[in-house]
């Protein structure tokens, strides 16, 4: 079983910056990717970056390509969310989330359908 536990949300001004940390625990063959993902209310969850453990696959929305990366530590047990250029269309809750996407490409490790294990969020809001 995979536990997850975000931190690092909160409030900032547009054109400000967050890092987010997800904070990862136990193990599951179902388990070789992570992501971040985000959700508005009324609004599905969406992808927003997401990797695949131990090769150089990186995965990022659109609406944020060039503006957030996704990282983690060697072992894969911390992944982090760096947010630069903050603007209030960003303002969503964050949840981090690992699962086996089921082929490469942004089809498939950015859709909230291949992840199985979810962290309870936490909240960015964009605001001046």
């Amino acid at each position: 079983q995979v536990q997850l536990v975000e931190s690092g949300g909160g409030s900032v001004q547009p054109g400000g910056s967050l890092r987010l940390t997800c904070a990862a625990s136990g193990y599951s063959s179902d388990s070789n990717s992570m992501g971040w993902f985000r959700q508005v209310p009324g609004k599905e969850r969406e992808g927003v970056a997401a990797f695949r453990k131990g090769t150089g696959y990186t995965y990022y929305a659109d609406s944020v390509k060039g503006r957030f990366t996704i990282s983690r530590d060697n072992a894969d047990n911390t992944v982090y969310l760096q947010m630069n250029s903050l603007n209030p269309e960003d303002t969503a809750m964050y949840y981090c989330a690992a699962g086996n996407p089921r082929s490469y490409g942004s089809r498939w490790y950015l859709s909230r359908n291949e992840y199985n294990y979810w962290g309870q969020g936490t909240q960015v809001t964009v605001s001046s």
